[in-house]
């Protein structure tokens, strides 16, 4: 049956052909199209229709012809050449190699939609992967086997903090001989792409990275094959080769937009804002790739970075990704234009997974009571904020002051900090605890007295002044 040849096609619609009177085709079975002028294009079946199949072509159906194209189904879903040579390597969307280093030797062959995970056979995440980045290691700790997505906005520094993420995120012992990155870029310009492999290449983090392009002017269909190839190689090295690997999604609204334009030509009914109501599961197929599998060494933990249209934190794309993943980080658009980097946005990230992934064993036994402490504080800061506007700084009153002088030595010292600035987790928690002394002792309520005893910073303002902090 696979050697079986269509000649003609019934319709051209977009990136969509129409084949009738045809006989044991699966929906996701790749196909191989012909054309009149001898080269190949390829597609995958996405909807059936008694003895109608519609294909999705990958590089477009531009030139094609309705008499002369022919049409052989190959009886197998997408796959991706499989090894461990992927590390190093820089793929397009639909996984093939645009390095100039020829083809991937595979040692087997994976089916893009991968392999879902029961349930049952899931191991609860706990321990973390550093960042260096305090806001995030200290306050919304990454977990592996976690799903945490960053929400920015469009033109904010999230390829930036991408970048930092990936040059030194790092995993505590000997497990980190293990650890590697996956990083898809999709729908991204070619300069962003360009900067992408120049950061990774310069900081010499290229041998643990795997990268997949897929540059704006690139089909959208092989947009949204672009996650699901990452995955397939995340899922190979973590799961056949026991590596702890982070998965970097970035923009995951290009790949929802695409996903739109693609259900849009079928002509499905929109939902929301014009997206296919199969958004919610179709996120839900990537996002649940991540975890860690009982028996298993490996892990896969996955960082998708999305753009909110407008801000806007309640659009369906943040709306749904809030409800699959565990928790978020929120870039904040007024951190950004005061010139701090990287301008995450305490108050609203969270890590739901974080509480059993840190302290005694993990990182360090005060940790919960730093963040816990930082958090409830830096919320003062915003109530006394919210205050001076109305009535000013100085008819504040002296604790409200402190406050005031907190919120902008955090902002300072432990929001912001460098591109390149790679903290350790000790180091995060000593800078909270300088910060948190700046405060009267009274009023740090979060903490237990005999670790704020063990901690408090007596002098904290005087070592802030000779810039000891």
């Amino acid at each position: 049956m696979a050697d079986l040849q269509y000649k003609g096609l019934s319709e051209i619609n977009g990136p969509l052909i129409a084949l009738e009177h045809v006989s044991d085709v699966s929906y996701e079975e790749m196909v191989e199209i012909s054309m009149e002028d001898g080269t190949r294009r390829y597609g995958r079946v996405v909807q059936i229709e008694g003895d109608k199949a519609i294909v999705q072509v990958f590089e477009g159906t531009s030139g094609m012809s309705l008499n002369n194209t022919r049409t052989r189904f190959t009886g197998r879903p997408m796959e991706i050449p499989l090894s461990l040579e992927l590390l190093g390597r820089v793929f397009n969307g639909a996984g093939r190699p645009i390095d100039g280093m020829g083809e991937v030797y595979a040692e087997q062959y994976g089916d893009v939609n991968g392999r879902p995970l029961n349930p049952v056979s899931r191991t609860y995440p706990r321990n973390y992967i550093n960042t260096g980045i305090s806001t995030i290691d200290c306050m919304t700790t990454l977990i592996r086997g976690q799903k945490l997505p960053i929400f920015s906005g469009s033109g904010m520094s999230h390829n930036k903090l991408a970048v930092q993420i990936v040059r030194q995120a790092q995993i505590t012992g000997e497990d980190n001989a293990s650890f590697c990155v996956i990083f898809a870029a999709m729908g991204v310009t070619n300069d962003v792409a360009d900067y992408f492999r120049r950061s990774f290449e310069e900081s010499g983090v290229m041998a643990k990275v795997v990268m997949f392009l897929n540059l704006s002017d690139d089909p959208i269909i092989e947009r949204i094959l672009t996650p699901k190839c990452a995955l397939t190689a995340a899922e190979y090295l973590a799961f056949e080769h026991g590596m702890h690997v982070l998965v970097i999604l970035t923009d995951i609204t290009s790949y929802c937009e695409a996903l739109r334009e693609f259900s849009s030509s079928k002509g499905e009914i929109p939902g929301r804002k014009g997206y296919p109501g199969y958004l919610y599961s179709d996120l839900a197929s990537l996002y649940e790739r991540a975890g860690i599998v009982e028996g298993r060494k490996g892990s896969v933990t996955q960082i998708p970075i999305l753009t909110m249209p407008n801000d806007d934190i309640t659009h369906p794309v943040p709306d749904l990704t809030g409800y699959i993943t565990e928790g978020q980080i929120v870039l904040d658009r007024a951190l950004e234009q005061s010139g701090c980097y990287p301008p995450i946005g305490v108050l609203p990230s969270l890590s739901r997974l974080m509480k059993d992934g840190i302290g005694v064993g993990f990182t360090r036994d005060d940790h919960s009571a730093v963040s816990n402490q930082l958090f409830a504080s830096y919320a003062k800061v915003q109530d006394a904020r919210a205050l001076a506007s109305v009535i000013g700084e100085e008819e504040l009153s002296k604790v409200d002051q402190m406050y005031m002088e907190f919120g902008r030595m955090f902002e300072k010292y432990f929001v912001s900090q460098g591109a390149s600035e790679n903290r350790t987790i000790d180091q995060t928690l000593d800078l909270g605890w300088k910060l948190l002394s700046l405060l009267p002792m009274e009023e740090l309520d979060r903490v237990d007295n005999a670790i704020l005893k063990k901690h408090y910073v007596q002098n904290a303002m005087k070592d802030l002044q000779e810039g000891k902090i």
